[in-house]
């Protein structure tokens, strides 16, 4: 699993990127009420907003860490939205990404440098 500043993770099987938000992110955000995953067919830059997460606190975009295409959106967090808090980092993830350039990972941080960022913040 991989993660990026924004409180995104990445997790590669092949060439298919699952990408959703961090537990820091989810507990920061409190009770989530609301997901909009994208569409299977939806192309997205690495950084570009391409889901939005709502809480009892605030509306959040949810950014692309890689580049590629949508092939599916976790349509089951549009009637359980609590997914994300409940297993942000498994059942909770936004969608599912054909990747367009797999060197990209290589950018993001590895668990043990994502919790030292964490430390800082």
């Amino acid at each position: 699993m991989h993660f990026t500043r924004d409180h995104e993770w990445v997790r590669l099987d092949g060439d298919i990127a699952t990408v959703g938000i961090t537990k820091h992110a989810a507990d920061q955000l409190g009770d989530v009420v609301f997901v909009e995953t994208p569409e299977a067919g939806k192309t997205f830059g690495k950084g570009d907003s391409f889901a939005v997460v709502e809480s009892v606190k605030a509306a959040s975009d949810v950014y692309a860490p890689v580049s590629g295409e949508v092939v599916e959106g976790n349509a089951a967090l549009s009637s359980a939205p609590e997914t994300v808090n409940a297993d942000p980092e498994g059942e909770g993830w936004f969608a599912k990404i054909k990747v367009s350039d797999a060197g990209q990972i290589d950018d993001l941080m590895d668990r043990a440098a994502y919790d030292a960022f964490l430390a800082t913040l």
